[in-house]
């Protein structure tokens, strides 16, 4: 069975005011090869995907608020990503439990029903006996693992840059897409990253279009792959290359949710990345 699943879910599920839009989703073997890969609506969709491909010991990565227990404001988990990763122009999206992006809450809850467990610290996850998920962030994954090469600032391949005419910035985003492809495509990562094992995956290296929506489609695949590998790193890793933001000893935390669960983000981390001690 596969070893790490990855769900670029993000705002992607909608609420029940609006349609959902595609979830990029990727599953990664123990070599890195990317054995599977698409995109699905809603989160009973996404849920069936990952349930067909569980193993006994498969880890998922879900680009989503998962555990939400803060009434307003920001998650520290959160507030740690623009404090540790903001010298790389990274930040995360607000969410508490007013937001209407609560479909990573309700992901959590259908994989919990299928016996996924949650896990927010190195020891739990390498200590599993069963399938388990957490919550990460693609960019903080870009620019916390060195060898993509991200040592000034992310690459802007995601939202367009407002700063520059509409025309020069999906020309731009084009350019970053493409350029982050072909890293992942020549970098000897560890564990490594193998784009070109998947039909779809391997369609990534074509040169990127202009239009908003075709680029939004391989964008989240794309995202759903890096969470897969950042699985795959963590597992590899563990607290020396990765850092549980909202899980610090000694630092401001959210409190645990009804099930005993902590709002915490999963991030590879360069050493300048991490809290001082």
């Amino acid at each position: 069975m596969t070893a790490y699943l990855g769900v670029d879910l993000a705002w992607g599920l909608g609420t029940e005011q609006r349609a959902p839009n595609e979830t990029g989703l990727a599953a990664l073997d123990d070599a890195g090869r990317v054995t599977d890969a698409g995109w699905a609506r809603g989160v009973d969709d996404v849920t069936a995907w990952i349930a067909e491909r569980l193993g006994p010991r498969t880890l998922v990565a879900v680009d989503a608020s998962l555990v939400v227990t803060n009434p307003t404001g920001i998650r520290e988990s959160e507030r740690q990503v623009g404090q540790r990763y903001g010298r790389w122009k990274v930040a995360a999206n607000p969410t508490n439990l007013a937001s209407a992006a609560s479909a990573g809450a309700r992901l959590l809850d259908r994989l919990t029903a299928l016996g996924v467990t949650y896990v927010s610290d190195t020891r739990a996850m390498h200590a599993r006996t069963g399938p388990a998920v957490f919550e990460c962030y693609p960019y903080t994954t870009l620019v916390g693992v060195a060898e993509f090469g991200y040592d000034v600032e992310r690459p802007r391949y995601k939202r367009l840059d407002t700063s520059v005419p509409p025309a020069v910035a999906r020309q731009r985003r084009a350019e970053a897409f493409d350029e982050l492809v072909r890293r992942i495509r020549t970098t000897a990562f560890d564990p490594p990253l193998d784009l070109d094992a998947h039909p779809l995956t391997r369609a990534l290296r074509d040169p990127s279009v202009l239009h908003g929506p075709t680029h939004k489609h391989r964008e989240d695949l794309l995202d759903g792959v890096l969470c897969a590998w950042t699985a795959a790193f963590w597992e590899r890793h563990g607290d020396e290359r990765v850092q549980v933001l909202g899980g610090d000893p000694g630092l401001p935390s959210d409190p645990l949710d009804a099930q005993g669960r902590l709002p915490a983000l999963v991030a590879p981390a360069r050493r300048s990345q991490r809290p001082a001690r």
